[in-house]
């Protein structure tokens, strides 16, 4: 997996070129990058473009990166994107009051199966 296989992502795209050019994207944008790019990227690969980010260090990366990984997530569901993207001023997902599809990183990125599996496990215990 690659950094072209997030660019298949509309929203990724988006913040990959918003680190590109070393933009702000917040720390929601930077909390969906890392719950995504876990799976696509090498853990010196997510810090290298994270720290792009001009209000992002070394250290805020890793302690992204760990928190990500201590707790599991999962990529989040376009819902939650949105509800996060209104806790701050980078719009994570541009593409959301045209398309909410565009949020959707379920339709445009293949994740590994134990994401889908963790995913149906989740629906069935909160029933």
């Amino acid at each position: 997996m690659s950094v072209s296989d997030l660019r298949q992502s509309p929203m990724m795209n988006h913040i990959l070129e918003s680190l590109e050019r070393n933009e702000d994207i917040g720390h929601y944008g930077r909390l969906v990058f890392v719950m995504v790019g876990q799976y696509f990227l090498s853990e010196e690969e997510i810090l290298e473009l994270l720290t792009k980010d001009r209000d992002c260090d070394e250290e805020k990366a890793r302690g992204i990166l760990k928190q990500v990984k201590a707790h599991g997530y999962n990529p989040p569901k376009p819902d939650r994107i949105l509800a996060w993207m209104q806790e701050q001023e980078f719009p994570i997902c541009e593409t959301a009051e045209h398309d909410k599809n565009g949020c959707n990183v379920y339709k445009s990125l293949k994740f590994p199966p134990e994401v889908y599996e963790r995913i149906a496990t989740y629906y069935q215990d909160s029933r």
